[in-house]
């Protein structure tokens, strides 16, 4: 069976505008499959709706909608509702650098309704009709920061966690109905994400290998982190102290804030 066979007709990405989700369009249009964008941002959407139309000779469709919103579903089902959506890709985000009671709680609310209770709702809703047909695939962009609790970016961490872990049990429940779900854990990339958020950017990987290796990974692990250096921290952490851990990755993360007080409130994809 190929990806296409498996995965399409049609894809979903969330945070398609830009980063990461703007790159598993490309490589997703590339494979064949229709899309299905959706970010806040109509204008990027539709400028790369066009060239991947052009390019790659697919169908892409364009949904501006608010993931933070509790309403936002409803956008969705209008979108999909004539055409099997085959491939989800979580890939929207907030991010929030500095300390936690920095941040106005509307900031944190807003955090984990688009890292957590959307990909949750869209994945309940497309899973289902994914297990009816015995195929599909579900992939939700973590990050390594899921791997430990992190000072800095405490509700960023603390919501790729419940990314990874709600993929990885996934794996186990939907593949028994040959879904296929997958966790994907960068590090840094080279995307506007840490910039805006207001954290150093060293050591970033480039989107294209970031995404290759979640769409070759795909029904074959629950998780995949990427890059060498990442998947060195994502092992070390298991058996290190935590205390210890959280302790060093605060030190760290003390160097890569820029903004502190006063922080816009962070990056959205």
């Amino acid at each position: 069976m190929t990806f296409e066979q498996r995965y399409g007709p049609w894809a979903l990405v969330t945070g398609a505008s830009s980063g990461i989700g703007a790159e598993f369009a490309h490589q997703l249009a590339e494979r064949g499959l229709n899309l299905i964008l959706v970010a806040r941002r109509k204008p990027r959407l539709d400028d790369l709706a066009q060239r991947l139309e052009e390019k790659n000779g697919i169908q892409v469709r364009t949904v501006r909608v608010d993931l933070s919103q509790p309403d936002f579903m409803p956008v969705i089902h209008s979108a999909t509702r004539s055409i099997e959506v085959g491939l989800l890709v979580n890939n929207a985000g907030i991010g929030l650098a500095g300390d936690f009671l920095d941040h106005p709680l509307e900031r944190e609310i807003e955090l984990m309704a688009v890292n957590c209770r959307a990909p949750m709702i869209l994945t309940h809703a497309l899973g289902r009709k994914m297990r009816e047909r015995k195929r599909g695939g579900i992939i939700f962009v973590s990050s390594v920061s899921g791997y430990l609790a992190t000072p800095s970016e405490a509700s960023y961490a603390a919501s790729k966690a419940y990314e990874l872990f709600l993929a990885e049990s996934l794996w186990y429940e939907a593949g028994k109905y040959g879904v296929d779900v997958l966790a994907l854990c960068p590090g840094n990339t080279t995307t506007e994400f840490h910039e805006l958020a207001g954290i150093k950017n060293l050591a970033s990987m480039p989107t294209r290998p970031v995404v290759a290796a979640a769409l070759k990974k795909l029904g074959k692990k629950p998780s995949v982190v990427t890059g060498l250096h990442n998947r060195l921290l994502a092992a070390a952490v298991k058996f290190a102290p935590r205390r210890i851990v959280t302790i060093q990755a605060g030190r760290v993360m003390k160097k890569l804030v820029v903004t502190r007080a006063g922080n816009p409130g962070g990056i959205r994809t």
